[in-house]
């Protein structure tokens, strides 16, 4: 992909879950930025940290790094042209895809280098 992209790294922590492959999405799963993602095998829940209850099984201390959009489905090497750097570098991410745009979870000790790295890369990243 030529084009660089602009990201912005969005406020509050998050965290991801794993439910069973039954469970009905819970009400806490809801406001702000919130991905739920059911497959045969898992309920997947991405969601503000402080509204995860303490018995579920997830992994906290993700940040957010949105790229700015829309981003067209004939864009191709969107998501390679983010993760390679990141790769390189021994930085491990979470992607989420929408119809808009693209969401890169970083652990929150990893904010400050993934920025750098995007720069490196040629993107624009920034906190708002």
């Amino acid at each position: 992909m030529e084009n660089k992209l602009k990201l912005e790294v969005q406020d509050g922590m998050y965290g991801v879950c794993r439910l069973s492959e039954g469970s009905p999405i819970p009400r806490w799963a809801e406001g702000g930025f919130t991905s739920v993602t059911r497959t045969d095998d898992e309920l997947s829940i991405v969601c503000q940290e402080d509204k995860i209850p303490g018995e579920i099984k997830c992994e906290k201390g993700w940040r957010i790094i949105k790229v700015l959009g829309p981003l067209y489905f004939s864009l191709v090497g969107v998501l390679a042209s983010l993760m390679a750097p990141f790769a390189k570098a021994g930085i491990s991410i979470f992607a989420i895809s929408t119809f808009d745009t693209d969401y890169l979870l970083v652990k929150k000790e990893n904010i400050e280098a993934a920025v750098k790295v995007l720069t490196a890369s040629g993107h624009t990243a920034y906190a708002r």
